[in-house]
This record gives C-alpha cells, structure tokens and sequence, in this order.
C-alpha cells in the first residue's frame, strides 16, 4: 500500500453561494494528493509526458458526507492499494480539521499513448517503481 496525506487551505473562490466547498473543486483535491503519492515513488506526470504516455481518468466515484467551509484545513489521504494491472485505482478519504471523514472517493486512471491517444499498457517504468511498495 502506498499512501499520501495532503492538507489544503479552503479558499474564498472555491465555496459556493450556500457557503460549501463547491463539489466539483473536490476532484482537484484528489489530483493534488495523487500526484503527491505518484511523485513519492518517483513517478512524475512531466516524465511520463516526455515519454509520450497520459493519464487521464475514465470514472470517479464520490460520496459527500459533511459539508467543508472557507477557510476549513482538510487534509486529503490518498491510497493505492495494489499492483496495477490494466487500470491504476485510487482511493481517496477526505478529513476536516476535527478529524471527521466530510467525503470519500474512488478514481480510476488508465495509460494512453500521446500521439495515438489510445490506451496502453502500464510501463515497465511506473512497475518498476510501484514493486518496492506493492505486492502483485
């Protein structure tokens, strides 16, 4: 397993009129603490670029719990659970400042090829660097 705790400072531009975190920001949140756990093990998205290799996410799934306010500190925990096989599945549990689950989430990533935009296999490269931490 590998995993990623992220805290985020709620800013004034990402609540909505009824004072909440406006839903879709939740989804940058999660891009934030994903990249933080790839570039972890050493997987960084500006490498994988220059390798001619994208990845973008094909489905997210998010349950909303409790509300987040501005100025609210939450903190994003991101897991990787296992071995990519086809697909990279993330999962993300957000926290408020007392600590209390406010949303969970599940994304799934694919790999693509940059010229062809068609999927791919996961490189060796990103296998190579996940082994040390999963088991297959």
């Amino acid at each position: 397993m590998i995993d990623s705790e992220n805290n985020i400072e709620i800013r004034y531009d990402e609540v909505d009129k009824m004072g909440y975190v406006y839903h879709g920001n939740y989804a940058k949140y999660y891009h934030i603490s994903r990249t933080a756990l790839m570039n972890q093990v050493g997987i960084c998205d500006r490498e994988l670029e220059k390798q001619n290799i994208l990845m973008p996410i094909i489905e997210m799934h998010i349950k909303y719990i409790k509300p987040v306010f501005y100025g609210d500190i939450i903190t994003v925990r991101t897991t990787l659970n296992e071995m990519p096989k086809s697909r990279m599945h993330f999962f993300h549990k957000v926290f408020n400042q007392s600590n209390e689950i406010i949303n969970e989430a599940e994304s799934t990533l694919v790999f693509v090829d940059l010229q062809s935009r068609r999927p791919m296999r996961i490189p060796d490269t990103v296998i190579n660097k996940l082994k040390s931490y999963l088991k297959n």
